[in-house]
């Protein structure tokens, strides 16, 4: 796809999809809507099992900016790289099948990177579960306040380290992205590994609040499934992280240490959801968890960064986790 040096540049929205026969078209209905119109979608069909196929094809019949990567199942991140390695776009973002984005939303990242000389733009995001709550929020007017700029060390503190971790609602310029890709080993957390890997090589990242970004609270999404033994990534993606993260900056130690216990508590709730059992089955996990726990715990500080619920938590699946598993399942299922 030629630059037409009358237009502006090419930004490429990188969409993947597994199982998206529900959500995919107006996706990409609202990605052709943008106000931003150099835009070519790559969609990745990840080995999708239902009709997604059949929705790509009709897709590309209708748009010419439009083609689709097809791959077998290999996860997200796979998918997210096949799209990157397709991309011809002197900008990048990613855009999952069952969100959406608001009409304005590339132009604003767009204006906010070129204005600041940005790496990276990010906006906020609106979280939706009906078609009605989304076409409500269209109609709402959204002002835009002055943009936030950061060098890397000052996003790791005030914005990733605090929850802006995900890859997506982001323009990136194709340039600083180069061979960086998605981590294809973990499905929890590849986003934020993506970010953190990148941090030291960008010069400066904005963000402005403006909710461009529709994200769909999908019930079938993987955070909601049963546990399985690759949740344990949940812990493993902060450890990766830390260990980049120390390197940027030294100062966020107790944070680092405090979203690893987060990530521990979290699994540790989701195996708590299994049925006695089950849990029985899978007693090597909570073991870890127990351990990974007891030795997060000795960094001075680490506990006191948590929110107070959390501390509860920590403190009764330390002195007693077959019992907090039960009790948690109890409070669930009652």
């Amino acid at each position: 796809m030629d630059q037409d040096e009358n237009k502006k540049p090419l930004i490429s929205v990188i969409v993947p999809v597994y199982n998206g026969q529900d959500y995919l078209e107006d996706c990409i209905k609202s990605i052709q809507a943008q106000t931003y119109e150099n835009l070519e979608i790559i969609v990745v069909n990840d080995g999708s099992t239902d009709d997604t196929a059949a929705v790509c094809v009709r897709l590309t019949e209708i748009y010419e900016n439009l083609h689709v990567i097809t791959t077998e199942d290999r996860g997200v991140s796979a998918a997210r790289n096949a799209g990157i390695d397709g991309a011809e776009g002197i900008f990048l973002t990613f855009v999952d099948a069952d969100d959406r984005l608001r009409p304005k939303t590339l132009q604003v990242l767009y204006e906010n990177i070129m204005g600041t000389g940005s790496d990276v733009a990010g906006c906020g995001f609106f979280c939706w579960e009906k078609a009605e709550e989304w076409e409500a929020f269209l109609k709402e007017k959204c002002r835009i306040h002055r943009p936030m700029e950061y060098t890397a060390p000052e996003f790791l503190r005030e914005q990733l380290l605090q929850g802006n971790s995900r890859c997506w609602s982001k323009l990136y310029r194709r340039s600083v992205v180069g061979d960086f890709r998605f981590p294809e080993e973990i499905s929890i957390g590849e986003d934020m590994l993506f970010l953190i890997r990148l941090l030291p090589f960008l010069r400066k990242i904005v963000e402005v609040d403006y909710p461009g970004y529709g994200y769909f609270q999908n019930p079938a999404g993987a955070m909601n499934r049963e546990f399985t033994p690759r949740y344990m990534d949940q812990i493993t993606c902060w450890e990766l992280a830390r260990e980049e993260a120390l390197k940027l900056d030294r100062t966020t130690e107790v944070r680092l240490a405090s979203l690893v216990i987060v990530g521990i508590m979290l699994t540790a709730g989701k195996l708590a959801m299994l049925s006695f059992w089950e849990r029985q089955k899978h007693k090597e996990y909570i073991k870890v968890c127990h351990e990974k726990l007891k030795e997060e715990m000795q960094t001075v500080g680490a506990y006191e960064e948590l929110p107070k619920a959390y501390q509860l938590k920590t403190q009764m699946f330390l002195a007693m986790p077959g019992i907090y598993l039960a009790l948690y399942h109890l409070r669930k299922y009652r």
